[in-house]
């Protein structure tokens, strides 16, 4: 008899490892649904900034400065930037569709895959501007200066089709701003 294990050490052990067990269980389910949630919208820094930039924004910034904001991914379609110092503003992926742009200065801005479809550019500048992928269609450009701008060969040549005008503050014709032969 004192070779066989006493019944009541071996229901402990027993017990104590369905409780492991079962524990282990538990932190395992726990983690696979954990895991197995979709992931987060991840945001850039950037993206990030463009937020909190548009937060300022009202659907009339007539006149305002500025200078450098970001808008990425924003949807300002309709908004008024008439006269307003946009300098060196960003506006990646963003639609800018029958929004009032006439007068502004957006010399050095970086418009990439933006639409301005019908929107108001008479007399805005645009010098050095970065217009790659961005769309123009059926948008004013009557007096607008795109000096030194890079845009799409197929948009500047459709720009072309329908510039007129002299930039009442450079002075440059806007055919010519183009480029247009």
């Amino acid at each position: 008899m004192s070779n066989s294990p006493p019944l009541s050490r071996s229901k402990p052990r027993t017990a104590t490892t369905t409780l492991l067990g079962l524990l282990l269980a538990l932190l395992l389910a726990a983690a696979g649904l954990l895991l197995s949630a979709p992931p987060a919208a991840a945001i850039t820094a950037p993206e990030l900034r463009g937020q909190r930039a548009l937060q300022d924004i009202q659907p009339d910034m007539h006149g305002r400065q500025l200078l450098q904001a970001e808008f990425l991914k924003a949807d300002l379609e309709g908004y008024n930037f008439s006269d307003s110092d946009l300098r060196g503003a960003v506006f990646n992926n963003s639609n800018l569709r029958s929004t009032d742009l006439s007068g502004a200065n957006l010399e050095d801005v970086v418009a990439y895959a933006s639409r301005f479809d019908d929107s108001d550019l008479q007399g805005a500048v645009l010098r050095n501007a970065m217009l790659m992928q961005s769309r123009f269609s059926g948008a004013r450009i009557d007096g607008a200066d795109f000096t030194d701008a890079v845009l799409d060969l197929p948009e500047q040549k459709q720009l072309c089709k329908r510039a007129s005008g002299t930039n009442p503050l450079t002075g440059v014709s806007t055919s010519e701003s183009l480029g247009c032969r």
